[in-house]
């Protein structure tokens, strides 16, 4: 992994450096600064246009009493979307518009959820009412212990243990 990180640390901007020469060449540097520029200012907006919807979908979860997961990958999709059209370049911008296009996202949950379950790094445990739990038990009541129990007569034998006969019994210690 810590490769992988190196080589898009490197590769990112030899790759842009490289766009911005061609699209230079083509158009010209005035133009190719202000396309720049623009496309970080038609970002920023998108980004705020479509960060306050998905926080309005995770509002409207949390009020259905579900667990706004979609929607917190979204916020992340959108939030990564943001600081790569913040970096100048052509490359990073076309990915971080791929990353406003609702479809592009599902499709990045669906793969990366795959890939998650797939690797066995990933195990997903949820507690609460929120989670699936029991919805008779109110939120913040007390909590449920789950266990197995067995009755036995007084002449059958007990597990032995210090203190008599009888571990379980706290006057026997």
């Amino acid at each position: 992994m810590g490769l992988l990180i190196l080589l898009a640390m490197i590769g990112v901007p030899i790759i842009e450096i490289a766009v911005f020469i061609k699209v230079g060449g083509w158009i010209g540097l005035a133009p190719t600064i202000v396309t720049v520029v623009l496309t970080a200012l038609v970002g920023t907006a998108l980004l705020r246009q479509q960060g306050f919807a998905t926080l309005m979908r995770v509002r409207e979860s949390l009020a259905a009493g579900r667990l706004p997961m979609a929607e917190m990958f979204d916020g992340l999709c959108l939030l990564v979307a943001g600081a790569l059209l913040l970096t100048p370049g052509f490359v990073t911008d076309a990915v971080g518009f791929l990353l406003f296009v609702p479809p592009v996202r599902a499709a990045v949950r669906r793969w990366l959820t795959a890939y998650l379950l797939s690797s066995g790094r990933v195990h997903v445990r949820a507690e609460g009412p929120m989670a699936g739990g029991d919805p008779s038990r109110p939120a913040g009541g007390p909590p449920v212990i789950e266990g197995e129990y067995e009755e036995l007569d007084d002449n059958e034998r007990r597990p032995s243990g210090k203190g008599g006969d009888n571990p379980w019994r706290p006057g026997d210690r």
